[in-house]
C-alpha cells in the first residue's frame, strides 16, 4: 500500500494531556463488532470487564457492523473511559488494538483515491489546527510510511465507476487545488473563480453523467480556467459586484446562534458569548455587525495580511483534501459547503476577543493572533462544521443550480 499526506499530518503526534481541549468529549463514538469483541476477550477476567460491560451499549438505532456499539458519556458529556490524566483508560491498559476506528484513527481523516491512501487532518484537533495553518509548508504533499495512515482499511472509498463524475474526479480535485494557490490575486478571487469554474462545469459535468463528449469539455474548460487572463477578468468582475454586507453577518451569526443552543462544551460556549458580544451583542443589526467585522478586516489586512492569508488558504486547501467533492449532489455544491465554512469562522476569528485586542495594540506579537486563530478554526471545526444541523442549514441555504451561485457570492464578498 502506498500512502501521502500533507506535510503537517506527516508531522502530527497527539499532545495528550498537554492539549487544550480533548477529542474524547461531546462526541457520539461507535464501536464495531470486531473491536468490541476483541475489547471484551481483552477485559476478561479483569476489574475492567463489568465497566466495558456497562459502559458500552449496542446502538439504539440498531445499528450493526461498524455502528455495533455506543460508547458511554460522563455527566460532563466526556467519554466514560477518559481518565484523571486526559488520557484513554483503555489504550494505556490494553493498547491501541482495542480502540474504536474513529478513536484510533482521529484526527486522521482517510480516503482511497483508486489503490492510493491519502491521510488528511480534521482541525477539530488543536494540534492538527496549529500544524496545519502556522507552517507555510503545511500542505505539500508527500509519500509517508504506511504505519502512519492506521487503519487503512477504514478508509472510505471515493466511488469508482464509468462515470464521467468519478472518472475525472482527481483531475478536477488537482485543478481546484491549483486554482486555490494562484496567488497573483485575493484569496476571495480565487474562491469566486472556483465557483465560477464548478457553475459552468454543472452543465454537463455532474454525478452518474455517461456523455462521452464530457471529458474533452471538461478538460477545455479547466485549461480555460489556468489561463492568467480568465483569472484576471474575473477578478475584476468580483471587485465590480456591491454587495451589502448585512446578509453576509446575519447568515454568520445564524450559524453560530444555531450550534449555542445545541452544544455544551463550556470553551465553545465561552468562545461564542465572546465573539457575540465583540460584535455588539444579540439584539445588534445584521448591519452594524458587519460594520465592525469590515473595519477589523481592514485593520487585520493592513498589520498581518500576509498571515491570515496563510491561515484561510491553508484551511481551503485542507477541506479540499479532506473532503472529496464526489460526496456532494455536485461541484457547485461542495464548493459553496468550502465558502460557508470560511466565512464562518472568518466572522469568529474577526470577533475573536485576542484578535480585537492585537488590533488595539498593533505591537502585540503575532503568536497572539496565531493563538486566536487555532482556537477560532478548531473550536468551529469541532462544532459546527460537521455536525448535521449545520450541514442541513447549508443545503437549504444553497439552494441549486445558478441561485446556488448567486448565493456564493454574498459569502465571497464577506471574506
Amino acid at each position: 500500500m502506498t500512502a501521502s499526506a500533507p506535510r503537517y499530518m506527516a508531522r502530527f503526534r497527539c499532545i495528550a494531556e498537554a492539549c487544550e481541549d480533548t477529542c474524547c468529549a461531546g462526541l457520539t463514538v461507535p464501536i464495531s463488532e470486531s473491536r468490541w469483541s476483541l475489547l471484551r476477550q481483552k477485559v476478561a477476567g479483569s476489574p475492567d470487564e463489568a465497566r466495558v460491560a456497562a459502559l458500552i451499549s449496542p446502538n439504539p438505532e440498531g445499528a450493526t457492523g461498524q455502528q455495533a456499539g455506543i460508547l458511554g458519556k460522563r455527566a460532563d458529556g466526556h467519554c466514560a473511559f477518559l481518565d484523571e490524566a486526559k488520557l484513554c483508560s483503555l489504550q494505556r491498559r490494553y493498547g491501541e488494538a482495542v480502540l474504536p476506528d474513529g478513536c484510533s484513527v482521529f484526527p486522521r481523516v482517510l480516503t482511497r483515491w483508486g489503490t492510493q491512501v491519502e491521510m488528511a487532518g480534521s482541525l477539530a484537533c488543536p494540534e492538527t489546527a496549529r500544524l496545519c495553518l502556522l507552517a507555510e509548508d503545511a500542505l505539500v504533499r508527500e509519500p509517508v510510511p504506511e504505519e502512519q495512515a492506521l487503519r487503512p482499511q477504514v478508509a472510505r472509498q471515493v466511488a469508482a465507476g464509468d462515470d464521467v463524475w468519478t472518472a475525472h474526479a482527481d483531475t478536477v480535485r488537482e485543478a481546484m487545488l491549483r486554482l486555490l494557490n494562484r496567488r497573483e490575486v485575493p484569496f476571495a478571487a480565487r474562491l469566486y473563480a472556483l465557483g465560477r469554474l464548478a457553475l459552468d462545469l454543472g452543465d454537463f459535468y455532474f454525478p452518474g453523467t455517461t456523455d462521452g463528449a464530457a471529458g474533452e469539455r471538461l478538460t477545455a474548460l479547466l485549461h480555460e480556467f489556468e489561463s492568467t487572463d480568465t483569472l484576471a477578468s474575473l477578478h475584476a468582475q468580483l471587485e465590480a459586484l456591491e454587495l451589502p454586507g448585512g446578509p453576509w453577518a446575519g447568515i454568520c451569526g445564524a450559524v453560530l446562534r444555531s450550534r449555542e443552543a445545541a452544544v455544551s462544551s463550556p470553551r465553545f460556549l465561552s468562545l461564542m458569548h465572546a465573539v457575540r458580544a465583540s460584535y455588539g451583542g444579540t439584539d445588534t443589526h445584521p448591519d452594524e455587525a458587519w460594520r465592525l467585522h469590515a473595519a477589523r478586516r481592514s485593520a487585520l489586512e493592513s498589520l498581518h495580511g500576509e498571515r491570515v492569508h496563510q491561515y484561510f488558504l491553508h484551511h481551503a486547501l485542507n477541506h479540499v483534501l479532506r473532503h472529496p467533492f464526489t460526496e456532494a449532489p455536485s461541484l457547485l455544491s461542495a464548493v459553496f459547503l468550502l465558502v460557508l465554512r470560511a466565512s464562518v469562522v472568518r466572522w469568529v476569528l474577526l470577533g475573536h476577543p485576542a484578535v480585537v485586542a492585537v488590533l488595539d495594540a498593533p505591537g502585540t506579537p503575532v503568536a497572539a493572533l496565531d493563538a486566536a486563530a487555532v482556537e477560532a478554526f478548531q473550536v468551529v471545526a469541532k462544532h459546527v462544521e460537521q455536525a448535521p444541523t449545520f450541514l442541513d442549514f447549508a443545503r437549504g441555504l444553497a439552494g441549486e443550480g445558478p441561485e446556488t451561485f448567486a448565493r456564493l457570492l454574498i459569502l465571497v464578498k464577506g471574506l
